[in-house]
C-alpha cells in the first residue's frame, strides 16, 4: 500500500476514534438538557430580565447547540416575545461559538487551557457585543410582528429540531432525551467522519510550504487572513477541528487556527443569510463585525499570549 495512503488512513482512524466518543457523550448530555430544560420557558425568562439580557442571551446560547437552521426559529420566538436586540445578538453569537459541542471538541483537540481561554474570549464577545448594540442607535434593528410571519413559517417548516413550538411528548422523558441525543448524534457524525477523512488526506497530501506561505508563522497578517477566509466559509466545527490539527502540524499558527474557527463557525455566509431573517441590515453588519473583531482579537491572544 502507498505510504501516503497509510498515513491518511492512520490519521483518519486516530481522529475519528476520539471524536466519535466525544460526540456520543455530548449528544446524550444535549438530549437530557433539551428534555429537562424547556426552550420556550428559557425564551420567556429572557424577555422578563432585560437588565441582564446580554448575559442571559449568551448563557442561553451555550445551552442550545443548534445548527444554523434551528437558530432562526428560536431567535424569531425571542423577537416575537419582545426580547431586545442585545439579548438576541448575544444569543446568535454565543450559540455557534461556545455551545457544549464546540467546547467539547476544542477540549478534545487542544486541551483544557486552550478551551478555557477560547470560552472566555467568545463568551465575553457575545455578552459585550449584545450590550454595546443595545446601547447604540441600532438597538431597534430587529424584525418583529408582521416582518417575521413569512420567514418564520418557512424556517419552521424546514426545521427538524422541534424548536418551533409544540407540546412535549407524554412518553418517558428519559426515552425522549435518549432519542433526541441519538438524533443529534446521527446528524453530526457524518461531518465528524468527513472531517476526519479530510484530516487524513491533508496530513498525507497537503504541501506544508503552502500552509506556511499564507497562514504560517506568528504574524498578525496571518491571523487577519484566517479570520477573513473563515467568514465566507461554512465551517462545521466537526470538520474544522480535525483539519486544523493537521494545518497546525504543517505550520499554521495557533492564533490563525483559532481565528479561522471563530470566523468560520460564527459568521459564515449561510449563517449571515439565516440571521437576516430576524435582523435588519445594520444589525447584520454589526453581527458580522463583532464576529470578525472577535476572531482577530482572539487569534492574537492565542498567538502572542498563550
Amino acid at each position: 500500500m502507498d505510504a501516503k495512503l497509510v498515513i491518511a488512513l492512520n490519521e483518519f482512524l486516530y481522529v475519528a476514534k476520539g471524536l466519535v466518543v466525544i460526540i456520543a457523550i455530548v449528544s446524550v448530555l444535549t438530549g437530557l438538557m433539551r428534555e429537562y430544560i424547556p426552550q420556550d420557558k428559557l425564551q420567556q425568562t429572557l424577555t422578563k430580565h432585560e437588565r441582564w439580557g446580554s448575559l442571559m442571551g449568551a448563557l442561553f446560547g451555550m445551552l442550545t447547540p443548534f445548527c444554523s437552521a434551528a437558530v432562526v426559529p428560536v431567535t424569531m420566538g425571542m423577537a416575537s416575545m419582545g426580547a431586545s436586540l442585545g439579548t438576541v445578538m448575544s444569543f446568535i453569537i454565543s450559540a455557534p461559538l461556545c455551545n457544549f459541542i464546540v467546547l467539547a471538541m476544542i477540549y478534545a483537540a487542544f486541551g483544557f487551557k486552550i478551551t478555557v481561554i477560547y470560552f472566555l474570549i467568545t463568551f465575553t464577545a457575545a455578552v459585550l457585543g449584545g450590550f454595546l448594540i443595545s446601547k447604540s442607535p441600532w438597538r431597534n434593528e430587529i424584525k418583529r410582528g408582521d416582518e417575521l410571519e413569512d420567514t418564520k413559517a418557512k424556517s419552521c417548516s424546514g426545521n427538524k429540531a422541534n424548536t418551533c413550538g409544540g407540546a412535549p411528548s407524554s412518553a418517558s422523558r428519559m426515552r425522549n432525551a435518549m432519542a433526541g441525543g441519538w438524533s443529534l448524534f446521527k446528524r453530526i457524525i457524518p461531518y465528524v467522519l468527513l472531517g476526519a477523512a479530510i484530516s487524513g488526506l491533508s496530513a498525507a497530501y497537503l504541501p506544508a510550504d503552502m500552509v506556511e506561505k499564507y497562514v504560517g508563522g506568528d504574524s498578525f497578517e496571518s491571523i487577519v487572513i484566517a479570520s477573513l477566509i473563515g467568514i465566507p466559509l461554512y465551517l462545521r466545527i466537526e470538520m474544522a477541528i480535525p483539519l486544523l490539527n493537521v494545518l497546525i502540524a504543517k505550520g499554521m499558527g495557533l492564533g490563525a487556527a483559532l481565528a479561522l474557527i471563530i470566523g468560520g463557525t460564527g459568521a459564515s455566509l449561510p449563517e449571515i443569510a439565516l440571521v437576516s431573517a430576524v435582523l435588519k441590515r445594520k444589525a447584520v453588519i454589526a453581527f458580522v463585525g463583532i464576529v470578525l473583531i472577535t476572531a482577530i482579537i482572539g487569534g492574537s491572544i492565542f498567538q502572542y499570549a498563550v
